[in-house]
């Protein structure tokens, strides 16, 4: 399985600095989110080394979410280059994530 990173307060603006990046904003106590880390883990596979994944947990980085407007879970963002270029809030079906994806490359 492909590595999904860890985002937080210290490695966020790093992560999503360069290149094609998708966050996934989660909170371990969200039923929805828990429905979409599977899909997230398979596109991961699928899009190694095309673009990388990162999940940031909104309990323990709230500012993080705050600063990117995340009001609801999960809320993936889409970023290139360090820009942010779609967004999604609430469980996504794999065909949408894909296309989302397919969008970024």
């Amino acid at each position: 399985m492909s590595e999904i990173k860890v985002a937080n307060e210290g490695n966020y603006a790093q992560i999503t600095a360069s290149g094609a990046v998708m966050v996934d904003f989660y909170a371990d106590w969200c039923g929805p989110c828990k429905m979409l880390e599977p899909v997230i883990d398979e596109a991961a596979s699928v899009y190694e080394g095309k673009v990388t994944f990162a999940r940031l947990n909104v309990d323990d980085n709230q500012s993080i979410a705050a600063a990117n407007k995340v009001l609801g879970i999960p809320t993936l963002l889409f970023f290139k280059d360090g820009t942010v270029v779609d967004r999604t809030t609430g469980a996504i079906d794999r065909a949408t994530l894909t296309a989302k994806l397919d969008a970024l490359l």
